[in-house]
């Protein structure tokens, strides 16, 4: 399993085999795990996250040409820095051994070229993971200029894409992607992968992590959950197509502000690792735009990405989580989960053709999922009353009561709901965690690490072509 980031890199990369790589041995597949020295990582560690992979599970690190180095000729990427490094030692694990299939994710997309490569060297099949499009709008609707623009390097960028991904994907003996937009955009692409196996396998979450927050609890300097306040928390990078999203929130909010002031001083709105760097002087992305419209008395942002089970401590004390999406509708949040998992209301505003859509309406009943869509011709600016009727009806009534709103109840600081129970079905513990006590199954558990770390084994069966022998493990 080639994944350049894993544990413990802090990029949102590095959670898809992290999740699924210690799941695949219950399903009869044996995982090693390719991936860098952590030498070789820009940015800070996160050791709380390395912790949570199991010491059973084999890694093999190489090493990566050094950023500082590569960065003088403009070349910061992870998968062409580390591309000669993963290529040799995945050579050197099938020459050693054997193994049954190659799986390889992305982004970064370069080591995907590993896939044809190593097939045509060692008659390996390979699985080619999507966890965001190859060809998008990088380059063509955003890109590193000035106001988040495409400039010379990211149309360069896409142009290259273009001309690599389809050696890629037609060398491929199947492909898994995080949500079925990107798959249907692949097909469009591609007319002829119409008969190659494809699965949809979302990034998942691992109700684990949160007994591990429970066994080892962290403190939070960011907010007093016990304060009477509302805290609305938000989780994750804002992408460059987010913004349009993040207007019409911060919109919704001046209308608080105007028809409602005592539920406006009630309200903040805190934003975490929005730069998607861990850079401490990364540049905050919210807080402009929250001044520009007003509200910035109502807004808090942290622009460095913090560590993993710092982001979950602060989904599970917040008041609620709030999940903004993107004008694209392939977009599929990689915080869904986890924020799923921490019991808390959810606050949603995404494209109607995202899967967050579809996935919320299955796992979480309203108001413990409160959602906003829009659409390409109904754009989220004009849903602003929409959200501010959401976010109003949030404040009146935040706790949960089975499964229901409570008027005037009190969000608990540790993130369960009034009553223990969660509005997504089944038990809660006290603190959030879903895991403490036997429970019944729910529409989220198919969402679990090991559910889909069931579906990437049956489409390992697949690209080997034969059933499992009994008592054996593939690799």
């Amino acid at each position: 399993m080639v994944s350049p980031h894993f544990p413990p890199d802090t990029s949102a990369g590095a959670h898809r085999v992290r999740l699924l790589a210690p799941r695949l041995p219950a399903h009869g597949w044996e995982p090693t795990v390719v991936t860098v020295d952590p030498r070789d990582y820009e940015g800070r560690l996160d050791p709380g996250l390395a912790s949570l992979v199991p010491a059973e599970l084999r890694v093999v690190r190489c090493r990566a040409w050094p950023a500082r180095w590569t960065r003088r000729i403009g070349v910061g990427d992870l998968g062409l820095r580390a591309f000669d490094g993963l290529r040799r030692a995945c050579a050197d694990l099938l020459r050693q051994e054997r193994f049954d299939a190659v799986f390889i994710t992305i982004y970064p997309t370069y080591p995907a070229l590993l896939g044809p490569i190593l097939k045509r060297q060692f008659g390996v099949p390979f699985v080619l993971d999507y966890q965001d499009p190859w060809v998008g709008a990088w380059g063509e609707a955003v890109g590193a200029g000035p106001n988040g623009r495409p400039d010379v390097k990211s149309r360069l960028t896409r142009a290259l894409a273009r001309r690599l991904e389809p050696w890629a994907v037609r060398a491929a003996d199947a492909i898994t992607t995080v949500s079925g937009a990107t798959w249907d955009a692949l097909r469009r692409r591609y007319p002829e992968l119409g008969t190659i196996a494809c699965a949809v396998i979302p990034v998942g979450g691992e109700p684990a992590d949160f007994d591990r927050l429970r066994r080892d609890p962290r403190p939070n300097p960011h907010f007093d959950a016990a304060d009477g306040a509302i805290h609305l928390c938000y989780v994750g990078t804002l992408l460059p197509l987010g913004f349009e999203v993040l207007r019409a929130l911060l919109c919704a909010v001046r209308l608080l502000r105007q028809r409602r002031p005592a539920q406006y001083e009630r309200l903040h709105l805190h934003f975490f690792g929005t730069s998607n760097q861990t850079r401490p002087d990364a540049a905050p992305r919210v807080l402009p735009v929250a001044r520009e419209l007003g509200v910035a008395d109502r807004v808090s942002e942290i622009a460095p990405r913090i560590d993993y089970l710092d982001a979950l401590r602060v989904q599970v004390q917040a008041t609620a989580i709030l999940m903004l999406g993107s004008s694209e509708a392939h977009y599929t949040a990689s915080k869904l989960y986890p924020a799923l998992l921490a019991r808390r209301p959810i606050l949603a505003i995404h494209h109607d053709e995202s899967s967050v859509v579809e996935i919320l309406r299955r796992a979480a009943r309203p108001p413990m999922a409160r959602l906003v869509t829009y659409t390409d011709t109904e754009r989220a600016e004009s849903r602003v009353e929409a959200i501010y009727g959401e976010l109003s009806a949030l404040i009146e009534h935040p706790a949960l009561v089975d499964g229901r709103a409570a008027a005037g109840g009190e969000a608990s600081g540790d993130g369960g709901s009034s009553d223990g129970r969660a509005a997504a079905g089944g038990e809660a513990s006290g603190d959030g965690n879903p895991g403490e006590r036997e429970r019944a199954a729910t529409p989220l558990d198919e969402f679990s690490a090991a559910a889909l770390a069931g579906k990437l084994a049956a489409t390992l069966e697949h690209v080997r072509g034969r059933a499992s022998p009994r008592g054996k493990a593939h690799r």
